[in-house]
Parts: structure tokens; C-alpha cells; sequence
């Protein structure tokens, strides 16, 4: 994974320590990530389920839900997103609870933000390298929709979609780059080829043609993401 793609990566930072969020927030942004923050478990463990992250910061002394209370109930309900947990206590006890309750490390307060950054990055790394290409898969399923790679076809809540050759190859490449924000520039080279002429309009008529098709509400796309200003995001 190259530095332009860990910098696109969505990150959650659960912290109720306002000093500690600025900062954060600063020295992550200026590295390029995209943050997120909540200042208390439940409003954080509300928006880990809601929304799609590539990684959490969690600390574990928080109100409203501790980090551990959060963390286990992530884990039993499906969400293996990387969590970096953050402490400020340091003892065993709450790093092996931590540990055998799905945490991907741990980091006692004070930290230096470079170690956090290095840390943060191998996590990144490790859960890219982790996550077999959609290409090698059969089908891949998001929501109600299903797509047959080897047949090339897609259903939604069990029925034939019709999508031309165009529309389909778009849908397939949003979903082997699924989290990262892709431009109208690189959708049109991968998709339409080099050669060919469209203008970047051409991608956004292909975007809601397949949005009217594959999204429970195409006025408020669920799966295929608008990213103001740099293009587009397939979050299924």
C-alpha cells in the first residue's frame, strides 16, 4: 500500500480528552488521513457501526461506555475494523482484557505521535495485506445486492439487474478499490481506457445510472459515495 493510499483512509478517534482530540485531529489531518471523532463510548460505538472506518483509536477511560465495553460489543457484532486502544493507566490486566477482547494494539499515554503514526500504519498495512482483491473472489455481496464475477451479472434482492458493459465494469472497479476515494480522472483512464474521449461528466451520468439500480435510495446513496471536490467512494 503506497502513502497516497494510507492517507485516505477514514480513522475514528474515541477520546474524551478535548487537548488530546485537537491534536490529534491536526496531526492526523496534515498526514492525510480522513478523521472522524466522539467524545464518549456510546456516541463512538454508535457511529463504529454506523459508518465505515479503516481504523479506530479507542481510549479505554471514557463516559458513557468505557473503551473495553465498546470494543467487546464491536467485535460480537461483526465489526473487525483495527482498534488501537489508548491508555493512560498502563497495567497488564487492562491490556490482556484488551487483547482477548479483539484489540489490534495497544498505547499508553504519553506517546510520541510518531510512534502512533507507526503504529497506525502498520495496522493499515496489515489489514490491506489481510484482505484478499475482490478479484479473486466468485461474488462479492453489499446490502440486498449480489455480483457473479464469473458470469459477470448482478441481483438485487434476488432479481436480474440490467446493467451494460459500461456500467458493470464501473461497479466492479468501485468495488476492488471499496474505501478509497477515487477521482473522476482515474475512474475514466481504469474504466473507459486511455484512448477513449469522455469527459468526466460521462462519469457522473454512469455513477447515477447506477446508483437508480443498485441503491434502496438513490437520492441518498448508501454504497457509492460522493466525495465533494475529489470524486467518488464504494463504502457496500
Amino acid at each position: 500500500m503506497s502513502s497516497s493510499e494510507l492517507a485516505q483512509k477514514k480513522i475514528l478517534l474515541v477520546e474524551d480528552e478535548p487537548g488530546l482530540v485537537l491534536t490529534l485531529e491536526d496531526r492526523l489531518g496534515r498526514e492525510g488521513y480522513v478523521v472522524s471523532s466522539a467524545t464518549d463510548g456510546a456516541s463512538g460505538l454508535e457511529r463504529a457501526l454506523r459508518e465505515p472506518f479503516d481504523l479506530i483509536l479507542l481510549d479505554v477511560m471514557l463516559p458513557r461506555h468505557s473503551g473495553l465495553d465498546v470494543l467487546r460489543d464491536l467485535r460480537q457484532q461483526g465489526v473487525e475494523t483495527p482498534v488501537i486502544m489508548l491508555t493512560a493507566r498502563g497495567q497488564v490486566f487492562d491490556k490482556v482484557v484488551g487483547l482477548k477482547l479483539g484489540a489490534d494494539d495497544y498505547l499508553t499515554k504519553p506517546f510520541e505521535m510518531m510512534e502512533l503514526l507507526a503504529r497506525i500504519e502498520a495496522r493499515l498495512r496489515r489489514a490491506q495485506a489481510a484482505t484478499p482483491p475482490v478479484a479473486e473472489a466468485d461474488a462479492y455481496r453489499f446490502g440486498p445486492v449480489v455480483v457473479d464475477f464469473r458470469r459477470a451479472e448482478v441481483m438485487k434482492d434476488g432479481e436480474a439487474i440490467a446493467l451494460s458493459a459500461r456500467e458493470y465494469q464501473l461497479l466492479r472497479y468501485l468495488i476492488e478499490h471499496r474505501g478509497a476515494t477515487l477521482s473522476r480522472d482515474e475512474l475514466l483512464n481504469q474504466v473507459w481506457g486511455y484512448n477513449a474521449m469522455p469527459n468526466t461528466r460521462t462519469v457522473d451520468v454512469h455513477v447515477a445510472w447506477l446508483r437508480q439500480k443498485i441503491e434502496p435510495n438513490p437520492r441518498h446513496p448508501q454504497f457509492i459515495l460522493t466525495a465533494h471536490g475529489l470524486g467518488y467512494k464504494f463504502v457496500g
